[in-house]
């Protein structure tokens, strides 16, 4: 049993510590959504979508460095298809006190913390970025 999601966020933890400009992962709707969430939280520069050799559809995601430093310190896949996890809006976690971002999978698609406790709507905890 294979996790699309934890495979997607190693391999934007490994292009970070590897200092690379960007990473290539193949393509599915949630994984878009997670890219367009961290671009808009300012962890990543940009995101789009491409075509392999074989013709498979995939995203692309160009990393964000600051002062040569990733953008990405931390990355931590929370909820596992052997564990799910799930919050309601009054338990969703602070990431580092705020700093950082949990994003969750709610009825409405994926959301960052912020906006599942202003909608106070709950749902599977996906991921925590700091």
């Amino acid at each position: 049993m294979t996790d699309p999601i934890s495979d997607f966020l190693t391999t934007l933890r490994n292009a970070s510590k590897a200092a690379r400009e960007d990473c290539v992962a193949p393509y599915s709707k949630i994984k878009e959504a997670l890219a367009v969430i961290l671009q808009a939280e300012g962890y990543v520069a940009d995101h789009s979508t491409g075509a392999d050799a074989l013709g498979h559809k995939t995203i692309i995601v160009k990393l964000k460095y600051v002062d040569g430093a990733p953008a990405i310190t931390g990355l931590r896949r929370m909820s596992t298809p052997g564990r799910r996890r799930y919050c309601r809006a009054s338990e969703i976690p602070l990431v580092l006190n705020g700093l950082g971002v949990a994003i969750l999978s709610t009825s409405r698609g994926l959301m960052k913390d912020q906006e599942c406790r202003r909608n106070k709507l709950g749902g599977e905890l996906i991921c925590n970025v700091w």
